[in-house]
């Protein structure tokens, strides 16, 4: 299991929303030295990213890092794919998993650790219709709990 303890870069709302998180992984993102920068700005996207496993590696594709203003000619193209830095077991077991029906590989977070550009990635499976359904009214629940209680202790 992953644990985020550095700066927030980036958090993908929609994957909570549209899937069931099952397992937790920490990477590290092969990057240029214009991307981390843009990076330290917190210019990041990973709300349309999707990740593959192919030849014995993981690649994240749709992740969109803007390009460093002052830049220039060392800026690459923001969506390019960019390798995931994870130990050979992980990447089997991750293999593995995803040759199931229903199971996906999505990226949760991206943050610093330290000096270095982290990304947790989730095994996902997908949610229907009712399952989000009932999330919406758990949370509508929940809020409406933490209102009374609040009024309570005040009033």
């Amino acid at each position: 299991m992953a644990k985020t303890n550095g700066k927030m870069i980036a958090n993908n709302k929609k994957a909570y929303h549209d899937y069931f998180i099952l397992d937790t992984y920490e990477a590290g993102i092969a990057l240029h030295g214009t991307e981390v920068k843009s990076l330290r700005m917190g210019k990041c996207s990973i709300k349309e990213s999707f990740i593959r496993v192919e030849n014995g590696e993981v690649y994240i594709y749709g992740m969109h890092i803007s390009p460093y203003e002052k830049g220039n000619i060392f800026n690459k193209d923001p969506l390019r794919v960019r390798k995931l830095l994870l130990h050979k077991s992980e990447i089997n077991k991750l293999l593995g998993k995803t040759k199931e029906k229903g199971v996906a590989v999505v990226p949760l977070k991206v943050y610093f650790k330290g000096s270095l550009v982290k990304i947790e990635i989730g095994l996902a499976k997908g949610k229907k219709l009712y399952d989000k359904r009932q999330d919406i009214a758990r949370k509508d629940q929940q809020r409406e709990a933490q209102r009374d209680f609040k009024v309570c202790n005040f009033g």
